[in-house]
């Protein structure tokens, strides 16, 4: 085997954190597997993992020698993109991530347009709340809101976005429009639960004083999407982002509460909360993921 495939063997049991997961990935048995992984040890006359009967992890040399394997893996794979653009016919994969509102009203129409344009390239498109390991899960790319807290990863802003939250008109004639925000615990609110978290604290911001109201949920989803059409269906009152409500609000379909003090329900929310393309560690970006970023952030423009 040539060094490039004895590199992204090391990376794979590093990222899947086992040799049976990396040969499923390989495509490899288990013995090939351990064999291989002998062999290249051997080779270097180095241990780059310890094992145990539960589990396998990266030596400090092994460590560095992943991170190395990385960036020459990651460049190999934006030359082999360049050289698979055939006379300016541009082709490749990719697979990206998005939250399930925003990934349905805006990613999926967008996706199918750069299909038309782009034939050649073949998406992946994975949608939900969970915050995915890019490396992990071998994505190119995901969508997030919110504003990351320090990272590796590599951002780059789509559009402007803030949070809100929004009721409909059946809704608050039946119920009526809180006044306070303390009003809101005498409502029906609807929250998303995040990885197994109920997101009920929603934070607000008064003449340049903060505080946040605990609400007790009468409805709760894991689904952003069907939060939006709970919300549409007169259920009750959510904090969502911008982007997924922007037209319904546009449209009459749904009423904005408090949009002066509303700020989220992160710590890390501020009045802007950000809406961006993240990347793994990677700075040569293959161009199919470079073209389709530029050509997403010009669509959503005419949105």
């Amino acid at each position: 085997m040539g060094k490039l495939e004895d590199m992204a063997l090391i990376v794979e049991v590093a990222e899947t954190g086992g040799l049976s997961a990396a040969g499923r990935r390989l495509s490899l048995s288990p013995a090939s597997m351990t064999a291989r992984l002998k062999a290249i040890e051997e080779r270097y006359q180095t241990r780059l993992f310890h094992r145990s009967t539960r589990a396998i992890t990266l030596t400090k040399v092994g460590e560095d020698f992943y991170h190395a394997a990385l960036r020459v893996l990651n460049e190999a794979r934006h030359a082999e993109s360049l050289l698979m653009q055939k006379e300016g016919v541009l082709s490749g994969n990719i697979r990206i991530s998005a939250p399930s509102d925003f990934g349905r009203q805006y990613l999926s129409p967008a996706i199918l347009d750069f299909s038309r344009l782009h034939p050649d390239v073949n998406t992946s498109l994975y949608l939900g709340e969970r915050v995915e390991d890019l490396i992990a899960n071998r994505l190119d790319m995901s969508i997030r809101f919110g504003n990351l807290p320090d990272s590796s990863l590599i951002v780059r802003n789509i559009a402007p976005n803030h949070r809100v939250l929004v009721a409909s008109d059946t809704y608050l004639q039946t119920y009526g429009m809180p006044s306070t925000p303390d009003n809101l615990h005498d409502h029906r609110s609807l929250a998303l639960e995040s990885h197994g978290v109920v997101i009920n604290e929603w934070r607000f911001e008064e003449g340049g004083v903060s505080r946040s109201i605990r609400v007790n949920p009468a409805m709760v989803c894991n689904d952003g999407a069907l939060i939006r059409q709970w919300v549409l269906d007169g259920a009750g009152i959510a904090c969502k982002s911008w982007w997924d409500v922007k037209k319904d609000v546009e449209q009459g379909r749904l009423c904005v509460l408090f949009a002066e003090s509303f700020i989220g329900f992160s710590r890390f929310d501020r009045k802007d909360v950000g809406l961006q393309f993240v990347y793994p560690q990677r700075k040569l970006q293959p161009l199919q993921v470079t073209v389709f970023s530029d050509f997403f952030i010009d669509w959503l423009k005419k949105e």
